[in-house]
């Protein structure tokens, strides 16, 4: 297990500050190449010293003072005016910067040859403040590096919202499962009961396995394929005990179920419909058939099962519940472009549900799993 704690400066991650340091590194080497276009190479590796600590003190005020005081508040007209009036003394300074510091240190140092330079070096300084020119591109490169900085930012941040909206959501999805699930058994259960079945303690033990898995095992985003069938097999072990020889259920898995990962509690709604208005509201025998193939890492899940004669009447009542339009919305979510999921209901005596996904190898970490998860592309077969 890998240590969670990570180290900090100031209350704020060394792996966060190294990015920074990086990022400002980077920005550094750019304004060079950039300068050095004018002139030498060394002179302009010296110069952009000066401006370097101009561009991060503008950056970090606007970041962290500006955008949080003013645009998180809602308060968008007095940034506008605290925003130009940032702009305008950076800009400044940057001249002054370039008057007083970094220019002369050029003259005396470098000894350029560019008389233009020389001439602009040597004017007044009220003249030098005054030319239009200079200011401008003052105010052009230091705005330049400081809102390219700003965008990464916006877009970090964003980023980080919209995931966390989607985890919220996933959640809040996943949750609705349970007692679904819940209800649907405790409603079997309820059955053995009234008739007395000494089986009904079999059905409480197998309800606690399925809901021990549901609860503690289920927090990830992704969980062993293996997991996830063994849930399967056994609630239907469960319906079994309700239905006994009424009731035709056969499961059969082909392929390797071997390092590979899935969204928990995906397959189990399908299962369950199949159970709940295939069977249950069936008067003579009913059946179910449910296969689970494995090809590479591409999974097919088929689930089908009798139709009973109310259901023919009543087709949006058979499968318009709230289990399939929840894995539904899952599916949207985890697997955007990555499954493919058909429901064939023009047979009068059956219905047929074929999902496919890609699954995701089991051997990566966590982290790679669930952004693999996320960008899947679907793999026909």
């Amino acid at each position: 297990m890998g240590n969670s704690k990570q180290l900090t400066l100031w209350g704020v991650s060394l792996s966060r500050i190294a990015l920074h340091v990086l990022f400002w590194i980077i920005a550094y080497l750019l304004f060079t190449s950039l300068y050095a276009l004018q002139i030498k190479y060394s002179t302009s590796l010296r110069n952009n010293l000066f401006y370097v600590p101009l561009h991060i003190v503008y950056f970090y005020a606007l970041a962290y003072w500006l955008v949080p005081k003013f645009v998180f508040t809602g308060k968008y007209v007095k940034f506008v005016f605290a925003l130009l009036l940032l702009m305008f003394v950076i800009t400044l300074v940057s001249r002054l910067v370039g008057i007083y510091i970094a220019n002369p240190y050029i003259l005396e140092v470098e000894k350029p040859d560019n008389w233009d330079f020389i001439y602009e070096s040597k004017k007044p300084l009220i003249r030098q403040l005054l030319n239009p020119v200079p200011f401008a591109n003052a105010w052009k490169a230091t705005n330049m590096i400081v809102w390219a900085a700003i965008g990464i930012k916006m877009f970090k941040l964003f980023y980080e919202r919209k995931q966390a909206a989607l985890q919220a959501e996933l959640n809040a999805l996943k949750g609705q499962v349970h007692p679904h699930f819940l209800f649907n058994t405790l409603n079997n259960l309820y059955a053995l009961t009234l008739n007395n079945s000494h089986k009904s303690s079999e059905v409480v033990m197998g309800l606690s396995e399925i809901l021990r898995y549901m609860l503690y095992e289920c927090n990830t985003d992704l969980v062993p394929l293996k997991q996830e069938v063994r849930v399967l097999e056994q609630y239907i072990s469960l319906e079994k005990i309700r239905y006994e020889e009424r009731l035709d259920v056969n499961f059969t898995i082909e392929g390797n179920l071997d390092d590979l990962l899935i969204a928990p509690l995906i397959m189990l709604p399908f299962v369950e419909n199949a159970f709940k208005h295939g069977v249950s509201e069936q008067t003579g025998d009913a059946w179910i058939n449910i296969n689970l193939a494995i090809s590479g890492n591409v999974l097919k899940f088929k689930v089908s099962n009798s139709k009973p004669q109310q259901v023919r009447k009543d087709q949006e009542k058979h499968y318009g519940n709230i289990g399939l339009q929840n894995v539904k919305k899952r599916l949207e979510l985890l697997y955007p472009s990555g499954y493919q999921l058909r429901i064939f209901d023009d047979n009068e005596d059956a219905y047929l549900v074929v999902l496919e996904l890609t699954l995701v190898p089991g051997t990566v970490n966590l982290k790679q799993a669930q952004l693999i998860g996320y960008e899947n592309t679907y793999v026909g077969s």
